[in-house]
């Protein structure tokens, strides 16, 4: 298997962080991670946030950007990045109102418009999927499928969520050799076997993870476990370990 980057998305330590930003972050780096996905800044600056992330040897890996001010702040999102020495730029979500056949479409254009502005800067704009995102289009196609075909692969790339590609009955393996080319980064997640079908550290559920991490040739791989029934740093430290022992970090 091939040694890539691995961050966490820090989605996962929300309460955490929100209780102890700077010590969560020491506490990420101290587990062996090389990177973070940002999901907002805490009570710091950009300045502060690089400074402490470079104290702690961790890179970023993607910033989750809402639509909103993808759309409203760009040029702001775009000098952020800059000081955070972040290249991925990820829509992460779609309101539940938005989720209609017209809105794909301007969804779509949104994100052309939006790629164009991200690559003349010098960055790139990457969509991450749920599970909706597999709900299909009028003429057949899933959604997702519908916005990598309408956005040009040089504007868009793909941010695959492993757990949520499974959820929605779908094979992550089967999307990850389809998109091979404009994946920049993945989201390792594991799933429970049993009919809640919960998230699950990795190497604790049903995905062909093995068959994954022998595939995948993202940028970047990014543990993410939206709830966890243990504390997350445990959970993200089982998640760790299992990549350890594949040699993948």
């Amino acid at each position: 298997m091939t040694r890539r980057p691995v961050a966490v998305q820090l989605f996962t330590l929300r309460d955490a962080l929100a209780n102890d930003f700077v010590g969560t972050l020491e506490r990420v780096a101290k587990i062996g991670y090389h990177g973070v996905e940002l999901a907002g800044y805490g009570d710091l600056t950009v300045r502060e946030l690089r400074a402490t992330l470079d104290r702690l040897d961790l890179k970023v890996a993607g910033n989750h950007v809402s639509i909103e001010e993808l759309s409203n702040n760009l040029d702001q999102v775009i000098a952020d990045q800059k000081i955070l020495g972040n290249q991925f730029v990820v829509c992460p979500f779609v309101l539940p109102e938005d989720r209609h056949p017209d809105s794909y479409q301007e969804l779509a254009q949104l994100l052309i418009q939006v790629g164009k502005q991200l690559k003349a800067a010098g960055l790139e704009l990457c969509y991450h999927n749920h599970d909706f995102e597999l709900e299909q289009m009028p003429n057949g196609q899933t959604v997702l499928a519908y916005l990598y075909d309408q956005v040009p692969a040089e504007y868009l790339k793909a941010e695959l969520d492993l757990y949520w590609l499974q959820k929605a009955g779908e094979d992550p393996l089967e999307w990850i050799k389809r998109y091979q080319d404009r994946t920049a980064l993945i989201h390792l997640k594991d799933m429970t076997t049993d009919d809640e079908q919960f998230f699950a550290e990795l190497g604790t559920g049903g995905l062909d993870l093995d068959a994954i991490l022998a595939t995948g040739t993202p940028d970047w791989w990014i543990v993410e476990q939206d709830e966890s029934r243990i504390d997350p740093l445990e959970s993200i430290q089982i998640s760790y370990h299992y990549l350890e022992k594949r040699g993948i970090v």
